[in-house]
Formats: C-alpha cells, sequence, structure tokens
C-alpha cells in the first residue's frame, strides 16, 4: 500500500510540475508578449513626438538605441527604415497594420515567421501629416523559447522530481502508518486517525464476532462430533475419492488393529486384506453394500455407503459392526438347538420304545411296574431339561420374576444341604458349611439356585467317601463363598468350557450321574443377573473349588 500511494504522489507530483513549468511558460510568453507590444506603443508615442520636433534627422539620432523604426508616407512608400535600406523595401500599403493606422489612427499586427521560430509584432500610428510611423520588435514563439531552455528546464525537471520523490516517500509512510498501527483483532478499540475508516472498522468488528461465533459452533459441532464418534463401540471411517483417509474414530482403528493413522494417507494402509479392498472400491464406485471380513479373531460387517455431489462420487463413509459376539450367540443358539433337540430325543424315544412294548402286550405282569418306573424316571427327566431351559431363558431376557429381598447366605446353604442330603448319602459324601451368617439384598430364590447347582455337582462328581464343604467368608469389601469338592476334578483345557450349554467334562459317565448339563450355565447366567462373579479354579483327581464373589 505504501509502494501504491509513493507512486500515486510521486506520479501526479511530476505531471503537476510538467504541467506547471509548461503552463508558467506559457503564461510568461503571453505576459512578456503583452508588455513588448506596450513598450511598443510607448515607443510610438515617443517617437511621435521626435518626428513632430525634429522630424526624420530626430529618428536617425534615436535609431540605434532603439526597436526597428519605420516611416511609411501616405501611400506606402517607405521614406525611412533604420534597420534596411529604405529606397529597396517593397510598398507598404497593404500591410495590415498600416491600412488600421491610416483608417483608425493606430494598428497593429502580429506577424509569425515560417522559416524562423519567432514573431514580429508591428505597432503604427499616423503622425498629422498623414505619414505613419511604425515600429516593430521580434519574439521567439514558445516552441523555440522552450527548446532553447531544454536543459535547465531537464535539470529544474529532475530535481524537482527527486524532491517529489522523497517527499512523496515521507507523505506515503505518514498516511500509511496509523492504518498499519490499526489493531484488526480488537478493531473497536482503535483510536482512528482518518473518519473514513471508521466504517471499515466497524464492519470488520462485526465480521470478527460473526466469524467468532461462527468457528465457536463449528469446533463445538466438531466437538460433539467427535465425541460421539469415539463413543461408538461401532468403527467410522471416512475416506476421499482417491482412498485418501479424512476421518475415523477409536473403535475403527482399535478393530483393524492399528494404533494410529496419519490424514491423507490412504485407508488401504490401515488393512490390506481382500475384502477391505474390495469394500472401498465398491463405496468409490457409488455402490451401497455390506461385506463381512475376518481380522485377526475377530469377525466384522462392513457397511459402505458412497457420498455424491453434484451426481459424482466425492468420497465414502465406511462403517465397521464388530459381530463376532453376534456370530457366536448364532453358534451358540444353532447348538443350544442341536443339543436341546438331542437331550429331548434321548427321554422321549426311551418312553416311546417302553410304552411301545407295553402297547404290543409282550411285557409281562411283573415288569410293567419296572417299565411304568423307567417311563416315569424319563419323563421326570424330560420335566427337569424343560425347566433349566426355560430358567437359563428368563435369565437371559431378565425377565425374573423374583423381587430383591434380604437374604442369609448361611440359611441358604443350610436349605441346599437339606434338599441334597440324601444325594449326598447315597454317595457317602460328607457336607461341611463353616462361616458365619451374612445378609445381602438379592433375589433369594436366583442365589439358592445357583449355590444349589454348585453343591449338586459338587456331589455328582465328588467320589465315594469324598468330601463337599462350603465356606461363607466376609470382609469390608466382599462377600466370598467358596464351594469345594474332593471329586474328580476339571481339566485345565475344559475350565473355559464348562459354563457352556449341555458341556459335560466326562461325556462317558453322563448318562450315569445324570443332570441336564446346564447346571453351571445357569450358574454363570444367574451370577450376571445378580451382578455376581464367578471363578473356578481345578486339579484333575483332586477336586474342584467354586468361588462367588459378591461386592458389598
Amino acid at each position: 500500500m505504501t509502494r501504491k500511494i509513493f507512486r500515486y504522489i510521486l506520479f501526479v507530483s511530476s505531471v503537476v510540475l510538467a504541467v506547471g513549468i509548461a503552463l508558467t511558460m506559457v503564461v510568461q510568453y503571453h505576459y512578456f508578449g503583452d508588455q513588448l507590444e506596450e513598450e511598443l506603443e510607448r515607443e510610438a508615442s515617443y517617437l511621435e513626438v521626435v518626428v513632430k520636433n525634429q522630424g526624420v534627422e530626430g529618428l536617425k539620432e534615436v535609431a540605434d538605441n532603439s526597436e526597428r523604426i519605420t516611416l511609411i508616407d501616405a501611400e506606402g512608400a517607405v521614406l525611412y527604415d533604420n534597420r534596411a535600406d529604405e529606397s529597396s523595401m517593397e510598398n507598404h500599403a497593404d500591410r495590415e497594420e498600416f491600412v488600421e493606422a491610416k483608417s483608425l489612427g493606430r494598428g497593429k499586427a502580429v506577424r509569425q515567421s515560417e522559416t524562423m521560430a519567432e514573431r514580429t509584432i508591428y505597432f503604427a500610428i499616423r503622425l498629422e501629416s498623414g505619414e505613419i510611423l511604425r515600429v516593430s520588435s521580434t519574439q521567439y514563439n514558445i516552441l523555440a523559447l522552450i527548446g532553447g531552455m531544454v536543459q535547465p528546464v531537464v535539470i529544474v525537471l529532475v530535481i524537482m522530481i527527486i524532491l517529489a520523490a522523497v517527499f512523496a516517500d515521507k507523505v506515503a509512510a505518514r498516511i500509511v502508518e496509523p492504518i498499519n498501527k490499526l489493531d484488526l483483532e480488537h478493531p473497536e478499540d482503535n483510536d482512528n486517525s482518518y473518519e473514513e475508516i471508521t466504517p471499515l472498522l466497524t464492519k470488520i468488528h462485526k465480521q470478527q464476532r460473526q466469524i467468532g461465533q461462527q468457528l465457536a459452533e463449528a469446533v463445538h459441532r466438531q466437538e460433539e462430533f467427535q465425541v460421539i464418534t469415539d463413543n461408538m463401540q461401532e468403527g467410522l471411517l471416512v475416506i476421499g475419492r482417491q482412498t485418501e483417509l479424512l476421518s475415523c474414530n477409536r473403535s475403527a482403528l482399535k478393530l483393524l488393529g492399528v494404533k494410529e493413522a496419519e490424514e491423507k494417507d490412504s485407508v488401504l494402509a490401515l488393512n490390506r486384506s481382500e475384502p477391505f479392498r474390495k469394500s472401498v472400491e465398491a463405496v468409490l464406485s457409488g455402490k451401497h453394500e455390506s461385506i463381512m471380513m475376518q481380522i485377526q479373531d475377530r469377525v466384522c460387517s462392513v457397511i459402505v455407503n458412497p457420498v455424491f455431489q453434484d451426481g459424482k462420487v466425492t468420497g465414502g463413509v465406511l462403517l465397521l459392526l464388530d459381530v463376532t459376539e453376534k456370530m457366536e450367540r448364532e453358534r451358540l443358539r444353532r447348538e443350544f438347538t442341536a443339543n436341546v433337540s438331542h437331550e429331548l430325543k434321548t427321554p422321549l424315544t426311551s418312553i416311546q420304545g417302553y410304552a411301545e412294548i407295553m402297547k404290543e402286550g409282550i411285557v409281562a405282569s411283573a415288569d410293567v411296574p419296572k417299565f411304568s418306573e423307567k417311563i416315569f424316571e424319563e419323563a421326570g427327566r424330560m420335566i427337569t431339561l424343560v425347566e433349566d431351559i426355560l430358567k437359563i431363558s428368563r435369565l437371559d431376557e431378565g425377565c425374573l420374576p423374583y423381587e430383591d429381598e434380604d437374604t442369609d447366605i448361611y440359611e441358604c446353604v443350610e436349605n441346599v444341604f437339606a434338599h441334597l442330603q440324601s444325594s449326598a448319602q447315597r454317595k457317602n459324601v460328607e457336607l461341611s458349611l463353616t462361616g458365619e451368617h451374612c445378609h445381602i439384598m438379592t433375589k433369594k430364590t436366583i442365589f439358592e439356585e445357583m449355590i444349589y447347582n454348585l453343591c449338586d455337582n459338587g456331589i455328582k462328581y465328588n467320589r465315594e467317601g469324598g468330601k463337599l464343604s462350603v465356606s461363607i467368608d466376609e470382609t469390608a469389601e466382599k462377600i466370598e463363598v467358596k464351594v469345594e469338592d474332593t471329586g474328580i476334578g476339571i481339566p485345565a483345557g475344559d475350565l473355559e468350557k464348562i459354563f457352556e450349554r449341555f458341556y459335560r467334562v466326562d461325556k462317558s459317565h453322563s448318562r450315569e450321574i445324570g443332570g441336564t448339563g446346564l447346571g453351571l450355565s445357569i450358574v454363570k447366567h444367574a451370577a450376571a443377573c445378580l451382578n455376581m462373579n464367578v471363578d473356578v479354579t481345578s486339579q484333575e483327581g483332586t477336586g474342584s473349588v467354586f468361588k462367588i464373589l459378591i461386592k458389598k
């Protein structure tokens, strides 16, 4: 801005200076021309007196010290000329100044020389004798005058331009200085030297306030979006048309097994598997698809949606859903259905077989009670299985028809022991309970079912003459209920599977031991429902220890 102002001031100064010099010379030229005419008129008046008193002789005396003097008779013949031989001069009767002076008494004329850069001014006066006295003088025209003064004029012009440049630089700096000192961050606080800038500063202030509000809103929205996306379990990837990564959340990096990602890098750098590459190609080709892909030990569903602008694909959004648990639930559901079908089919087949034999009448009368007992046992087994399945279903859905109540853990264990006393006696298993009466608020029926299943398993899988002990230990932070048996134990490879539905460690003796294979699964689901934890440790051939941890 300073340079621009400097150039404008220098240009204007130079133009004004040049025009000023030209106008000055023109004015001076005309001024001196007028002065010359006045001098010629005065000199003519003076010479008129000289001629009147002394005649031509008087003109000769003053001729050397004056301008050109010419005396012309009434017919135009030259009687005297102080610069030329009058005998060789032509008649002046047609000259403009002669005609005018003869008719008006005074006359003047100006004639421009075509060959010389000068003009001649003539002034004529009519004498009493009728003769015409003419005085003339030459004057250079303005072009000749300028031509003769080129060097001094150029020198003066250069000096003036230099001075103008110096002053222009200082003036430009002086003009721009208040503008440079403006505080545009706080335009309303400026001590403005220029009233013309006030509307601009006011507008800047309004725009800054508006921009500040818009930026704050944009930052707020960005933070909200960041919080939302960072707390999403689903992975979110936003890519450009050249596969460059524009945005992503932590879940996406976690699902892809990447610690960090650089924006503008290709999204294919995060995962180079064939399904992921195909999903990126699909979204950039404008397709909406859902592709399943395996990432390490997880299964993800990649849902791709292209982004269109003016009918063209400008990018895409990839949503990664971890469907591992869903797939696992589907697998468990299929296994559960198959197991239920198998478990139900076994007693039904037995019932059908015994009933068919009895129907055909090939059973001796003495064997009918025995067959009836078998049918009764299988029916009871099937009812127990259905009840356990219903229990697990209710626990899964959280639809429990029970309310929290004050529960004495010690009494719950005593009730369980009372129900299992006959089973323990048949296997000669000793039951032992230690600890104090601890009270908790929980669903007593479900909690008691947990204890019952653990103790029932402890008796079933115990050795003849073994021991089952339950201890209750209370601290300031938690209550621990420990169920310990001296049974067959659980192999290390089966510890993670024992809580699965219908899973049995000793499948060869499952029919002898009885049960539905859902006891520990019920324990696991009941603990989750009651906000408790179940832990197990076991050593094959020695026994197992189950712990129920209840946080206060």
